[in-house]
């Protein structure tokens, strides 16, 4: 393994405190050492004169689960500075899974994930962070998706779990703790976790609170409940006696315009009161997701033959639709839904391709038809398969979450598709470019330890996240007048601005500003036992 001597750059050490001048020595994947400008050891020196060196970011809500092992360059993340990733988000995930969960799960996320070319022979998530190991381009750490834990114990049926299966889902959540998972995550508006009570999910945290880790919750309500929504979230960990982080903290919909501080109120009385919290956000307004997650919670059951009846059924499509465009359905968090917000970004079929990059009002505008109407056949059309964005942010609670003293960076990437969202290959560099340097959201050293301290210590990792000595070599290189995502909403996936070095347990993934063969990443586990930050 190669030594390196990154000459002439500014520290920022994840830690808040003011950055200062000083070299850099990588040796044996570690940082060797933090020298006086000029002086130490042999190594290869790098020029990295005026920039900024960095703990490498951690991308604390991705879903790069399968393209972390599918493809070798990962440039997506890997070009923006991400050098940790943590998947098995939203309750739904490739481990642990059956053989019948995994056929199940690979058809209903493919508007996440895709379907890329692997033999997907592993089941336990022990096995699938021994596939991470074998190299990729990132480091990578896994929730247990509760949801897929439930579907392995009762399918995809929508009534309460059994005492026995109850005990069943807990101890599927156990064991991928033992395997080195770092907590649970649930899907609460997903199938099938959107069947499941706040007291399934309590009592799947029962291994949580034994084995440690953390709860991430997709909760149930984003929309007009927000508020409720988030509190539920703070109930459940309450009674859990576990770890609080909550994924995409976003506060969306034009009803919850200026509501941010309602939300962040709640979470101040709840960390006052000794609950420990943390969250994360992507700093664009546009959401994703695959677009059957729109329909109702009920159409969802029985898989996807089962919706495929219903929405082919004349009478049925006329009461999902009188549920999602008048009274706002819970697949849209009960907002009546507005069709020129949804925007086709992938689809899983050629012949759908027409679609991508328009809203469903364009849709029906160029097919002559109601917008319900075309959103019901496209989903017909692709098998469930599509993703979309979902236009429904709003700038004033993005800052406001940003700069809460609880929040740490998650793309939410979908990296899948011609037009997915921007967020899969910017996130990090807009944080950085357009909300830290131009807006002045934050100091330069508080966005550093946003996206690496805050994480790595919610994560329980002692020895990444900060550049100390002995501590392992993930390192950003970034010129702070430069860096910016490129990245938009017509032209998705371009690499950023101003990054021209990053390195993953010391090794190069990004030199001179391109991606290089290497592929250093490896399955970041859990070690057992109680987490607080």
């Amino acid at each position: 393994m190669a030594s390196w001597v990154l000459r002439g750059g500014y520290v920022i050490d994840g830690l808040g405190g003011p950055r200062y001048a000083a070299d850099i020595r990588i040796s044996e994947g570690r940082i060797a050492g933090i020298l006086v400008p000029g002086q130490g050891a042999a190594g290869e020196d790098i020029d990295v004169s005026g920039l900024v060196v960095c703990p490498g970011f951690i991308d604390m809500h991705a879903h790069s689960d399968l393209a972390v092992l599918a493809d070798p360059a990962h440039v997506a993340k890997a070009a923006q500075g991400v050098t940790l990733e943590v998947v098995g988000q939203d309750g739904l995930g490739y481990a642990p899974v059956t053989d019948a969960v995994m056929a199940v799960t690979r058809e209903q996320i493919a508007g996440w994930n895709g379907t890329p070319d692997l033999d997907y022979a592993w089941r336990s998530i022990a096995d699938y962070l021994d596939q991470v190991d074998q190299g990729a381009a990132v480091n990578v750490a896994v929730l247990v998706p509760h949801g897929t834990a439930r579907m392995a114990v009762m399918g995809t049926a929508s009534r309460a779990a059994t005492p026995g299966e109850l005990e069943r889902i807990r101890e599927i959540v156990a064991q991928g703790l033992r395997d080195g998972a770092m907590g649970m995550s649930t899907g609460l508006t997903y199938t099938p976790g959107m069947y499941a009570s706040d007291e399934e999910i309590i009592h799947a945290l029962a291994a949580v609170r034994e084995l440690g880790g953390y709860y991430c919750p997709h909760h149930r309500n984003y929309g007009i409940d927000v508020v409720e929504g988030y509190r539920a979230c703070l109930e459940i960990v309450r009674a859990a006696e576990v770890p609080l982080h909550l994924a995409h903290c976003h506060v969306n919909f034009p009803q919850n315009k200026g509501r941010a501080g309602e939300v962040l109120a709640a979470f101040d009385e709840a960390i006052a009161a000794g609950i420990d919290i943390t969250l994360d956000s992507y700093p664009y307004l546009a959401g994703a997701t695959y677009l059957a997650a729109l329909l109702p919670s009920w159409v969802h059951e029985g898989g996807n033959e089962a919706m495929s009846a219903r929405v082919s059924d004349p009478e049925t499509r006329a009461l999902i639709l009188q549920e999602i465009e008048v009274q706002g359905s819970d697949g849209h968090h009960g907002v009546p839904m507005d069709w020129s917000t949804i925007v086709i970004a992938s689809t899983q079929h050629p012949k759908n391709d027409w679609a991508v990059g328009k809203s469903v009002t364009e849709l029906a505008g160029e097919r002559l038809s109601s917008a319900g109407e075309v959103f019901l056949d496209l989903l017909l059309d692709d098998n469930f398969g599509a993703g979309c964005l979902v236009q429904v942010g709003n700038e004033e609670n993005v800052q406001a979450v940003m700069r809460h003293s609880a929040h740490t960076i998650g793309s939410d990437g979908i990296l899948v598709g011609e037009r997915p969202h921007p967020r899969g290959w910017g996130t990090f560099p807009r944080f950085l470019g357009h909300y830290v340097r131009d807006l002045g959201v934050m100091t330069l050293e508080e966005a550093v330890l946003h996206a690496t301290s805050r994480p790595a210590r919610r994560l329980g990792l002692t020895d990444r996240g900060v550049v100390a000595e002995g501590n392992w070599a993930d390192l950003v290189v970034f010129d702070p007048g430069t860096v910016g995502s490129r990245a938009t909403y017509d032209n998705p996936k371009v690499w950023p601005d101003g990054i021209p070095y990053v390195f993953v347990n010391g090794e190069p993934t990004i030199a001179g500003g391109k991606r290089t063969e290497i592929r250093p990443g490896r399955a970041v586990r859990r070690s057992p036992g109680p987490t607080s930050l």
